[in-house]
């Protein structure tokens, strides 16, 4: 397949927002098709074809997903292989705090990276004072935040979802028949 991937999915975050900010921070440009009806749904369930680009070369924190490195964790973490940088109260921290490096996997950046910037983003957007305590994570949030693709995802107009309201979750459950097409046994 060539040219820019393409994303189906609903318009709004959910599971395929991750996708959207790894695609960004390696810098790939991708359309979206947004499903609206339940024969969208249907026809792309119908297709033979699964593409997923490789994005890993340089977003995962070495020239591959390599076999001690940042993809045998996913989608999970391994705290042998990330050196998270939690402090507790005081700033005192938990782990390494000062491991000598910028990036959670080595020194390089790579997804554990826009994960958890991502993760961040979305409790700020609860409380947005969360971080105030922490500041090893403010400067984690900076550092990373200041990456030109990530940067260029974080503003306005960017292919990234805002959260998700009463219209998207009408859509999906709509999309899906969640709750509607339940029948007796």
């Amino acid at each position: 397949m060539s040219g820019k991937p393409k994303l189906y999915y609903f318009d709004g975050r959910g599971k395929m927002e991750s996708i959207r900010w790894l695609l960004a921070a390696a810098g790939v440009e991708f359309e979206e098709e947004f499903l609206e009806t339940r024969d969208q749904y249907e026809k792309l369930l119908q297709g033979e074809s699964r593409w997923v680009p490789d994005v890993s070369a340089g977003a995962h924190g070495g020239d591959r997903w390599d076999e001690d490195g940042a993809d045998q964790s996913h989608p999970q973490l391994h705290c042998s292989k990330v050196q998270p940088l939690w402090e507790g109260p005081e700033g005192k921290s938990f782990v390494l705090k000062d491991h000598g490096q910028d990036f959670l996997v080595g020194n390089n950046f790579s997804w554990a990276d826009v994960h958890l910037l991502e993760a961040i983003l979305m409790v700020e957007e609860k409380k947005a004072d969360v971080l105030s305590g922490f500041p090893q994570l403010q400067a984690f949030k900076a550092r990373i935040s200041s990456i030109p693709t990530i940067k260029k995802f974080l503003e306005p107009g960017s292919q990234r979802k805002p959260v998700p309201d009463d219209k998207y979750v009408e859509t999906v459950r709509r999309v899906l028949r969640m709750y509607y097409d339940v029948k007796a046994n």
